[in-house]
């Protein structure tokens, strides 16, 4: 499976964007996506991820309630719903898929979970 992650730009705080996650190759065998985000000099943190068949949804608490992931499994693209931007939401944000089985279904969450990556797309808010 290879992912790009596109669409991130300059924003001004308060101001909503969404970004794509194009995604080709054998996209049958995703599992769940996720969208994850890395800011100058921090550690890669997970954002939002959703399982197979586009249920079992997760948000990291600084996101919630002003971000959406949008998958269906099967599908080549996935998007991340974006709104009331911060600044602190300034980071360069990766699209990620799992396509390993897991146990009990539902939806992973951790990076160390995701073993496909895209190129990320960096999205500045300036406050």
């Amino acid at each position: 499976v290879q992912l790009q992650a596109f669409g991130g730009g300059l924003v001004q705080a308060g101001e909503r964007l969404t970004l794509s996650c194009a995604i080709s190759g054998r996209t049958a065998s995703i599992y769940a996506m996720g969208w994850f985000r890395q800011a100058p000099g921090k550690e890669r943190e997970s954002v939002a991820a959703v399982g197979w068949g586009g249920r079992n949804q997760v948000y990291a608490d600084s996101v919630k309630g002003r971000f959406v992931i949008s998958w269906a499994n099967g599908r080549s693209i996935s998007y991340l719903h974006s709104s009331s931007l911060k600044h602190e939401d300034t980071a360069v944000y990766y699209c990620a898929a799992r396509t390993r089985a897991f146990p009990g279904g539902g939806v992973v969450f951790a990076p160390r979970d995701y073993d496909s990556w895209g190129q990320g797309t960096l999205v500045t808010v300036s406050s």
